[in-house]
């Protein structure tokens, strides 16, 4: 006779459903607003995080922009606030996280999702340059997650989703090099916080996005094509994708989102490479 395999076996039962839903949630997202007009990735996972149900928290050194995002929210009738401070600086960070507690209760998901560079390689990056872009990159990653893994700990639940960049894995054209090394490093912050945390529940991911266009394409990576207008800088990011485009805030945004729920379950201490391929090519 056949034994009967426990309800959590492998083929026991119906295979569940696909648990794409944040209902209920709370969603604290780090760099909420946008460089510019138009979809930025913080804005667009806002957005996401929003449509499946969360509560999101909308923190952000620009009120107006992050408030543009809540209102966007709102107008879909989605939950959201705004919370207004620098996450390269403890007080803020503090403050931050309280007011959001006080508004939706403790955090499930932490998204952070802020990044400064400067181009230049050694000989053009100040040991001040590198101090204030690790400030902003990598110190502020390790404030808000003090603030998080607490609580999510004592809960046996969370998710930390950090956004980094190819340019934290391979030389992209250009020298970035403080960009490139603090994006790196919060590749490996977010590994070890994984390994650390995976027994209390904790999930921890980074997201690596490619050529993204996004409105940091017209105020800061332009300008790495002299003499082009913006869309032949546009055309000539998108030639280097072996998928023929640049991605768009919302490609990387539903790859959050998949992170953020319960069907990422099994998906910890890893990076998934948001790029059309960039980063496998040869040259």
């Amino acid at each position: 006779m056949n034994a009967t395999l426990p309800p959590t076996a492998p083929g026991a039962g119906h295979p569940p459903a696909l648990p794409l839903d944040l209902t209920g949630r709370v969603v604290f997202v780090a760099g909420g607003g946008s460089a510019g007009p138009g979809w930025s990735i913080g804005r667009a996972a806002c957005v996401t995080y929003a449509r499946q149900g969360a509560h999101v928290c909308v923190a952000d050194r620009d009120e107006a922009s992050a408030a543009e995002t809540t209102a966007l929210i709102a107008a879909e009738g989605g939950e959201a606030a705004t919370f207004i401070g620098d996450v390269a600086l403890e007080a803020d960070v503090q403050r931050l996280f309280a007011e959001a507690r006080a508004r939706f209760g403790a955090i499930d998901v932490l998204h952070h999702n802020v990044g400064i560079g400067k181009t230049g390689g050694p000989l053009e990056t100040s040991a001040e340059d590198l101090d204030r872009i690790h400030a902003v990159n990598v110190r502020s990653l390790l404030l808000c997650s003090q603030q998080v893994l607490p609580d999510m700990a004592a809960r046996g639940r969370g998710s930390l989703i950090a956004i980094s960049s190819v340019a934290g894995m391979r030389y992209v054209g250009y020298p970035h090099l403080a960009y490139s090394v603090t994006k790196a490093a919060v590749v490996q912050f977010t590994r070890m916080v994984a390994q650390q945390y995976a027994a209390q529940g904790i999930r921890a991911n980074t997201v690596v996005p490619g050529l993204i266009d996004t409105p940091r394409i017209a105020t800061t990576v332009a300008k790495m094509f002299s003499d082009t207008s913006l869309d032949e800088a546009r055309a000539a990011r998108a030639r280097q994708v072996p998928v023929g485009r640049m991605g768009t805030a919302w490609d990387v945004a539903h790859a959050c989102a998949f992170l953020a729920s319960d069907a990422a379950a099994y998906v910890t201490g890893t990076e998934l490479v948001v790029d059309g391929g960039l980063t496998g090519k040869y040259a």
